[in-house]
């Protein structure tokens, strides 16, 4: 071999190791990582997935991703209510309650809330977006709680002060959002609630109100076993900073996803929206048989696959526009902000 074309040689080597490097500093500076290893990364559309985490029968995917300029800032139905900023009336119609902002901020109702007390337990239908000092604006909603239509206790009879549990499972949020049938979505109430009966050994139905969801959910077992879901999951965020959501695995068949449109619209919902996650995947113990575990290419795939279809648009209100696509085995929904030039907040993927 000639000098020259050892020279080359010599440098050609230089130049892939050099690139190869690169490349794994710019993976692993791109994050800082959470308690355990990462097992793998990949990109999908604008996203970028991370994971899996995993915890007994539910396993995630986080989402990472830019955060759209010019998205706003919203506060969570539950916040809103602890720091009395909105006002949720009973409006004495199953199917539609009214909400009043009667502060200087905006708040972001999401699909799934459940409201609690009233003459009957609620969950909303949609999302919504609720402008600071807005005035009553109705909104759907089905009932949770088959039966009742007068006072709880001590709960107020024409307003609903509390909302810290969202719909626990695909097959609700299916009957609510896809079906839009209040008798599916009974039937869905009283599916959870055996499951979860079953799951953690004892009755999860309240003596105050049998049928009632939120109190089946409020059950001390119930979030005692979610708790440990809760616990081994919750840090996985911690020290990333451009999550934006995740999708999520239960009994290694892939369930749902929520992404935002940036990370200080998704941060405020993650609890949240993890206890769900761990309270179903707790409805689904224990996972039977030998299974194939659900990739990141597949998780990424369905993502894909979800944003599909023909769109529906669903004008809520002048601001708020939720679309709506459905495929053979998926549903996608997208919610938009109008007074944004349309920009996107939030996004929901149901595997059927």
């Amino acid at each position: 071999m000639t000098k020259k074309m050892f020279a080359v040689l010599i440098a050609f080597l230089t130049f892939v190791v050099g690139v190869a490097l690169a490349r794994f500093s710019f993976v692993n500076s791109h994050q800082t990582p959470p308690p355990g290893p990462i097992q793998k990364e990949l990109l999908a559309s604008n996203y970028k997935l991370t994971g899996p985490y995993q915890h007994e029968n539910l396993t995630i995917f986080l989402i990472h991703g830019p955060n759209q300029a010019g998205s706003p800032k919203f506060v969570p139905l539950q916040e809103a209510l602890e720091r009395k900023l909105v006002i949720v009336h009973e409006t004495s119609d199953v199917n539609e309650l009214a909400i009043e902002n009667v502060s200087g901020e905006e708040v972001f109702v999401q699909a799934g809330d459940i409201v609690k007390g009233g003459q009957q337990d609620r969950v909303l239908a949609v999302d919504l977006i609720v402008p600071a000092n807005s005035g009553q604006i109705p909104i759907s909603a089905f009932c949770v709680e088959h039966g009742r239509w007068s006072q709880r206790g001590n709960e107020q009879v024409f307003v609903f002060a509390m909302s810290d549990q969202m719909v626990a499972t695909k097959d609700l949020k299916m009957a609510m959002k896809a079906d839009a049938s209040q008798t599916r979505v009974w039937d869905k109430v009283s599916e959870a609630q055996e499951k979860l009966s079953a799951s953690v050994a004892t009755p999860v139905r309240s003596a105050n109100s049998q049928s009632s969801l939120q109190l089946a959910l409020e059950n001390d077992k119930v979030q005692a076993t979610a708790e440990d879901y809760i616990k081994k999951l919750s840090p996985v965020v911690e020290g990333q900073n451009d999550v934006i959501g995740f999708v999520f695995i239960i009994n290694d068949k892939l369930n749902s996803a929520d992404v935002y449109g940036a990370t200080w619209i998704f941060k405020p919902f993650w609890a949240r929206l993890l206890k769900t996650a761990a309270i179903e995947a707790v409805a689904e113990r224990p996972l039977k048989g030998q299974s194939e575990p659900v990739s990141i290419t597949s998780a990424a795939e369905f993502l894909s696959a979800s944003e599909q279809g023909t769109e529906e648009i669903n004008k809520v209100t002048t601001r708020t526009h939720m679309s709506k696509r459905e495929s053979e085995k998926n549903i996608f929904f997208e919610t938009r902000d109008m007074a944004h030039n349309a920009l996107w907040i939030h996004r929901n993927y149901l595997m059927k």
